[in-house]
């Protein structure tokens, strides 16, 4: 075994009882025990693997295989190897500073004082979902509203996106699912390196970004708006874009699909992975009250940090999922089979602007679910090369 290995920058995290080591230039990291880290600081640092044994084995009063260890730490890239080439510098990370500087902040707090300053002088400024009717023709009002939410979602996505590049993560954009919905998502694997008071801004920029968003299309709608009170069209669409972002806000509040603020709150909890403990709550709940107990799980295997948290976040899971399938059985499904049958009623009828809305209404819902299908499918096929 070489006299002493050369590792690749690392971070550690210490949490009291575990301390999170990672590579965030490829995200790439480990829980490890306060004596595992302490065995590879010493790695780290230069110490020959052999004398690294020795002091664990000193410290710890047990001997350590160090060559398995190291085996695991060079599985998981943090050795360096010959002819290795390090990956290239982070795009975005000095827009990401911008982004959440002062003057910038100054700016941001700007807009929200000004939007809420015209909404109390004119309250018909405020955005209400009878702005999302701009035009009689239903299935316009979902595409402009599709067409223009799709690029601030991005935004949203991007201001979490670059608020982790702003502090050294790779963190980047992709597609994922909640339920039955669709969502762009920012991966920021490199957040369980980052001390907790810095996870913060990253996990809340995308909230930020829409109230941004709402106070922007305010006021414009504020300086397009009429001396008699009424609305241009485009003065409409702007509040109904705002309605349809404070919608999107409103969501956040659903924890059980892994919102914004339910990672908020497994940060402020210090949990580890508290959905996953909750679910396991649940099913060991169901199988008692089905009186099958062999098929329950043992609950030593939720972290402690979690199982106190768990146990009154598994009713809200419980509950969130619930009132979901209750509202698609109840609302969704049957609106969208109406819905879908005035579609097909009107395919066929004399009116070309009606065949239009028609035609086309169908269409996008045929795109949602074929998107949908794609994101499942992609999902378990990489479950299944994992």
């Amino acid at each position: 075994m070489p006299t002493a290995l050369v590792f690749h920058p690392l971070t550690f995290l210490d949490e009291g009882d575990a301390v999170t080591v990672g590579r965030t230039d490829i995200d790439s990291y480990c829980v490890l025990p306060a004596d595992g880290a302490f065995l590879l600081r010493r790695l780290t640092e230069g110490t020959p693997p052999a004398e690294a044994a020795r002091e664990y084995e000193e410290h710890y009063g047990e001997p350590v295989d160090v060559g398995d260890f190291v085996s695991s730490m060079s599985d998981l890239g943090f050795l360096k190897q010959d002819a290795e080439t390090a990956p290239g510098p982070l795009r975005g990370q000095r827009l990401g500073r911008a982004l959440f500087s002062g003057p910038a902040w100054v700016l941001y707090a700007g807009l929200v004082a000004a939007a809420a300053l015209r909404t109390a002088q004119h309250p018909d400024l405020v955005p209400r979902y009878q702005d999302l009717f701009f035009t009689d023709y239903l299935t316009l009002v979902v595409l402009t509203l599709a067409i223009a939410q799709t690029p601030l979602l991005l935004l949203h996505e991007a201001f979490h996106m670059l608020a982790g590049r702003r502090i050294g993560l790779r963190s980047h954009l992709g597609i994922g699912r909640r339920l039955w919905f669709v969502v762009i998502e920012a991966t920021m694997d490199g957040l369980v390196t980052v001390p907790r008071r810095r996870r913060y801004l990253p996990i809340l920029a995308g909230m930020l970004a829409d109230v941004l968003l709402i106070a922007v299309f305010v006021l414009i709608a504020a300086a397009v708006r009429r001396p008699d009170g009424s609305q241009p069209t485009a003065g409409t669409l702007c509040l109904g874009i705002a309605f349809s972002t404070l919608l999107r806000l409103a969501w956040q509040l659903y924890f059980y699909l892994r919102t914004d603020l339910y990672y908020l709150a497994v940060t402020a909890f210090g949990c580890i992975d508290l959905h996953e403990s909750a679910i396991i709550l649940l099913r060991n709940t169901f199988h008692r009250l089905t009186r099958r107990p062999e098929r329950t799980t043992d609950e030593s295997v939720i972290h402690p940090r979690d199982l106190k948290p768990a146990r009154w976040y598994a009713w809200l899971v419980a509950g969130g999922y619930g009132f979901s399938f209750f509202l698609l059985v109840t609302v969704a499904i049957p609106t969208f089979v109406h819905t879908v049958r005035l579609a097909v009623d009107r395919v066929t009828a004399p009116d070309v602007a009606a065949r239009t809305d028609a035609i086309t209404f169908i269409g996008l819902n045929v795109f949602q679910f074929g998107l949908l299908g794609y994101v499942v499918l992609r999902s378990r096929t990489r479950k299944e090369l994992a």
